[in-house]
């Protein structure tokens, strides 16, 4: 089992500064150590910035120049990212190479613009998976994916390589792809230092503690202080005719600050509200129908239940300007509600910008559009709509947009420009886009399966995009009444250290194959025994080790006791257990099974009951029950029985714990080597694997459907599609309908006998197969059903039709349809590259690729942001 290895945390030592208290040698050292720090990069670095930096960015500053890895935890808009701005000046200062990597590729563009003007543009270099610029600079952002796939390919880009910044590296909790964080933790040479940057998780130690089990001494450097601090308010509304109210969540003191405790005048107001809501609702002759219609039995029907009025979004807005306490991130938990919400303040005449301010956004917003689409993609997209919108003061931003449309939505309100915007969580996510307001509307949300409440970090990630540094003395969280709201929740949201950080890391056919491509097996599993997975299923396993040491002393005490001359008294019981066992669990399991025939099902049976009857007779004959002090024996006898069965619990729960990723990782490697992507190539006892030709090309594949994917190039699924037929089924790999969405496209290319048809039902067929396979072999699925929803429209977007003419009829948007193209083109580009492993007719495929990526790589799908 892992050892715990303790991180070094960031501490303030108590000093005794009195110089007359000091001996010469110890005012010597002293003087030495201020001369030392005065003259540490660190230091320099201090003495460029505009303003002072806080001890915990001195402490980590002082610790990464120092040779430690640093993590530091601090709150939205603490300036955490400071200590990764001076790890980039440690490696300029020191000639070496530093990566920023971050989560999202928006976040990349934006810090490679911050970059490029500290530094100049032929030091900065930016990699994401759709564009490439100056990759061999000394400072090169990228997306995560971009490092942990050099990592696997080897790149000679690494050499020089020490510093890493891990960006929002919580993320790493993502389902579907956080464990891209752990494997780049895990695999960065040992000469480089890295530095994450993470919320305050409230079990950040832990996580210190196992980076430093992987990487080496680690310095963790935890601030809960908000630099701007924020107050919490909740906006209720008595009806329509009545101006809002805005209520402070918390009581405040005699200094005028928010305190702990619940304010009550809100919930005596909330009270209040329900009593005359209920009231109005009495008075409704619909209302007294109900109550007093009787259903079946002569029983009152239940009363429906009244809500309080909630608030318009435009009156919130309308509230928030007047309380000058604008601009705002208004936090919607819908696409539609963000659009709709844009749409009723305008409906409401609400103007927020001034006629100089309306000419400036005009201004820039022509600037950023200017060549970059045409007319009529302009007009596909209601352009007009969103550049007036923008004008009054008003925008949304969320993924159904094109990135170009939030590129200058992002720029509008870092400039001040517009006061609202209307957006999804996904904002939450590193953009540097704070506020005087946060307005969450409701605290709860769809999370793809069903309706669930915010998280204590969710909340807290909105929430900290409240409080402008340098601008506002005070930031300002406001949850607007809703259906079902409680001042409790809120308090409780808004209280606890956030969240505990899970790791989601697991296996991958891909990963298994880059892996062993590199190393032997034992070492392959010997990295992935080094995961945070299985770090912590480790510590969770402590608990129960000591559960088993306790029932294994309990049994043997049992055993003592029962101890008799005639016979083994475990032995006996034993068999008790077996015959239970077969009476109960292996007759149930029989009933249930299904049989080749009725023949095959009676032999089953009969071979029961033959092991039944043996075990009856070794119990009824066994020498135990001759003993006089039986029944005495078996009181100890009923608890060795019961206790050995929790054992046999626990054993299970440990077993299946420790070594947990490691035995994923075997099922994966046998998968592999019944398909031929592996050759067993064991030698003196010890087990190995040597990569195929087939295992090559599945190293190359980055995607959720990898092994899949990869068996339809091998069998030959693509082989008789040409460029646009090609494209069009690889969007069934990637496509994720929202909800109501995808499914079948409104046709199939080339009718229902067609080459596209044929080519869909044949990777359906592959997909099940896959599927079936994993199953057997005990890995979980967690994929939905592939989806050929969209097949149509990339078919058409790749033979050369508009933007305009693609979405006709369609209910995908601009932003959906051209994110999940990018994804297209970069698969293409993979199967394109990997072509001396894609077999014999792996020349005339991966031309096919190359013409299908530059046939949908075009248009707004090419734009990147960067310029």
């Amino acid at each position: 089992m892992a050892k715990r290895n303790k991180h070094k945390k960031s501490t303030t030592d108590i000093q005794n500064d009195d110089p007359e208290t000091l001996s010469p040698a110890q005012r010597y050292q002293a003087f030495q150590e201020v001369r030392r720090k005065r003259s540490s990069a660190a230091a320099k670095f201090a003495d460029l910035m505009p303003f002072e930096l806080d001890q915990f960015q001195q402490d980590a500053n002082e610790a990464l120049e120092e040779g430690s890895n640093v993590l530091v935890a601090a709150p939205t808009g603490a300036g955490k990212t400071v200590v990764a701005d001076f790890a980039i000046y440690l490696a300029q200062q020191r000639n070496v190479k530093a990566f920023y990597t971050t989560p999202i590729k928006a976040l990349s563009n934006q810090k490679y613009h911050d970059l490029v003007e500290t530094y100049g543009a032929d030091k900065v270099g930016l990699l994401t998976g759709d564009t490439s610029i100056n990759s061999e600079a000394d400072i090169v952002v990228m997306t995560t994916e971009v490092l942990r796939n050099m990592l696997y390919e080897h790149s000679t880009t690494l050499s020089a390589l020490r510093y890493v910044v891990l960006d929002e590296v919580h993320y790493l909790a993502d389902r579907f792809r956080g464990p891209v964080w752990e494997e780049v933790i895990i695999h960065l040479p040992s000469s480089v230092r890295i530095v994450g940057l993470s919320a305050t998780v409230s079990n950040v130690e832990d996580f210190a503690d196992w980076i430093a089990s992987v990487r080496g001494e680690t310095k963790l450097i935890v601030s809960e202080h908000r630099p701007v601090p924020l107050d919490q308010y909740v906006l209720v509304q008595k009806d329509p005719r009545t101006e809002p109210e805005l209520f402070d969540l918390y009581r405040r003191n005699d200094m005028g600050e928010q305190t702990t405790k619940t304010n009550l005048r809100l919930v005596n107001r909330l009270e209040e509200l329900d009593r005359m809501e209920l009231k109005r609702a009495k008075k409704d002759s619909r209302f007294n129908d109900d109550r007093h219609r009787h259903g079946r039995g002569g029983r009152p029907q239940r009363v429906r239940k009244v809500d309080r009025y909630q608030p318009r979004r435009w009156a919130v807005v309308d509230e928030l300007n007047f309380l000058k306490m604008l601009p705002a991130i208004y936090f919607v938990f819908s696409r539609n509600g963000c659009d709709e919400a844009v749409e009723q303040c305008l409906n409401a005449g609400l103007r927020l910008t001034t006629d100089d301010e309306a000419k400036r956004i005009r201004m820039i917003v022509d600037e950023m559009i200017e060549g970059q689409l045409t007319r009529e993609d302009l007009r596909t997209l209601h352009f007009s709509q969103f550049r007036y919108a923008l004008e009054e003061g008003f925008a949304a931003h969320h993924a159904g947009m094109i990135a170009l449309f939030k590129q200058i939505v992002e720029r509008l309100f870092e400039e001040g420009l517009i006061k609202v915007v209307f957006a999804t969580e996904t904002l939450a996510l590193g953009i540097n886009m704070p506020a005087r307001s946060v307005v969450v509307e409701k605290l709860e949300k769809y999370n793809g399966t069903g309706i669930v409440p915010l998280t204590p970090g969710e909340y807290t990630q909105l929430t900290g995009r409240a409080g402008r540094r340098g601008i506002d003395t005070i930031g300002n969280a406001i949850v607007v009444d809703h259906r079902g709201f409680k001042p409790e929740t809120a308090v409780a949201l808004s209280s606890k250290r956030v969240y505990p950080l899970h790791s989601s890391f697991q296996a991958t056919f891909n990963m298994a194959v880059n892996l062993l491509n590199s190393s032997d097996y034992e070492t392959a599993r010997d990295t992935l025994d080094h995961s945070f997975a299985q770090w912590e299923a480790n510590e969770s396993a402590w608990q129960i080790e000591a559960n088993i040491d306790t029932l294994r002393k309990a049994l043997r005490g049992y055993e003592d006791a029962m101890r008799m001359d005639e016979g083994d008294m475990t032995d006996l019981l034993r068999i008790r257990m077996k015959l239970s066992d077969l009476q109960k669990n292996e007759r149930r399991r029989l009933k249930h099974e299904v049989f080749a025939s009725n023949a095959d099902r009676s032999r089953a049976f009969r071979r029961l009951d033959a092991q039944i009857a043996a075990l009856k007779e070794q119990e009824a004959n066994h020498p135990c029950k001759k003993s006089p002090d039986f029944n005495h024996m078996m009181k100890w006898g009923h608890r060795w029985m019961r206790e050995s069965r929790e054992l046999e619990r626990l054993e299970h729960r440990y077993e299946s714990r420790t070594g947990s990723v490691a035995r994923q990782f075997d099922r994966i490697c046998d998968i592999l080597a019944m398909l031929g992507y592996l050759d067993r190539t064991d030698s003196d006892g010890h087990r190995d694997y040597q990569l195929t030709e087939h295992g090559q090309l599945l190293r190359r594949l980055y995607n959720e459907r990898d092994l899949v994917l990869a068996q339809a190039i091998t069998h030959g699924v693509f082989d008789d599609l040409d460029a646009p037929q090609f494209a069009a089924i690889i969007s069934s790999l990637l496509y994720e309908p929202r909800r109501g969405e995808g499914g079948e496209p409104r046709r199939y290319p080339g009718g229902p006998q067609g080459a596209v048809i044929q080519a869909a039902n044949e990777l359906r067929d592959m997909d099940e197969q896959v599927l079936t396979l994993c199953e057997a072999n005990g890995l979980e699925n967690y994929l939905q059903p592939l989806d050929f929803g969209i097949v149509d429209l990339i078919y058409d977007w790749a033979y050369g039709d508009s933007l305009s003419q693609v979405l006709s009829n369609s209910e995908m948007t601009g932003g959906d349809f051209v994110r999940t193209t990018k994804r297209i083109a970069d698969v293409l580009q993979q199967i394109a590259v990997a072509e001396p492993y894609l077999g014999e007719n792996g020349e005339q495929l991966a031309d096919v690729a190359r013409e299908a990526y530059e046939r949908v790589n075009r248009g707004i799908v090419a734009y990147s942001g960067v310029d």
